[in-house]
């Protein structure tokens, strides 16, 4: 059985960053950008989050489009994927607004499960250990997952560059210069510079955003 195909989502400055130099929750894409991001959330049969991301943003994104929610509800899936949240320690605050989004939440954590305070697991319908990339895709697909948006953040998005387990990159490009540190991937992260990437689809939108999404080509 193949594993889950993966697909990178990001809103990107024109230099690479995801947040501007100090740092925090950044709101970079215009509406053009969401509506390609809720397209993609609607492809999906589940999402990836990084617990960092999620303690900065303090919720996960939703679909709001009704033509987007109509197609999910006739292709008899949950409005609202699934979203999986990737943790080393599981501690996220069950005070976040995440836990009362109208969606599914899962947790895949490095350490054992029972080391996880209860009142901090009542909200995620399932607890899956990590043991690395390779079993965890196994395992999701076990659950019948298939196509996965990957919403970073930069940790997560190295992590899945040095497993080689990303399938699509889909960034928006927005007309923004920020510096600092903040890369969509961190310095130092390795890559497999013999993979290559196909140019699949670019468009532009509002507010002269750039659309480039791009799919890794098969080896050789």
């Amino acid at each position: 059985m193949a594993r889950p195909r993966l697909r990178l989502v990001l809103a990107v400055s024109l230099d690479g960053r995801l947040a501007p130099a100090e740092g925090g929750a950044a709101q970079l894409g215009g509406a053009g950008d969401r509506r390609q991001l809720e397209e993609a959330l609607s492809w999906a049969d589940a999402v990836l989050l990084g617990a960092q991301t999620l303690r900065l943003h303090r919720t996960s994104c939703l679909i709001h489009a009704p033509d987007l929610l109509q197609l999910r509800r006739e292709r008899g899936l949950p409005l609202q994927p699934p979203v999986l949240v990737w943790s080393r320690c599981g501690q996220i605050s069950a005070d976040l607004p995440f836990f009362q989004q109208p969606l599914e939440r899962w947790l895949l954590m490095a350490a054992p499960a029972p080391s996880l305070p209860s009142a901090e697991a009542e909200g995620f319908r399932r607890i899956l250990p990590f043991e690395g990339w390779s079993q965890t895709l196994d395992r999701l697909t076990a659950f019948g997952l298939e196509r996965i948006v990957v919403l970073g953040g930069a940790q997560l998005a190295a992590a899945l560059v040095a497993a080689e387990a990303l399938d699509e990159l889909q960034l928006t490009v927005c007309p923004r210069l920020l510096g600092g540190g903040h890369l969509w991937l961190p310095a130092g992260a390795w890559s497999d510079s013999s993979i290559r990437w196909e140019l699949l689809e670019q468009k532009e939108l509002e507010g002269g955003e750039q659309l480039l999404h791009y799919g890794r080509q098969p080896a050789a």
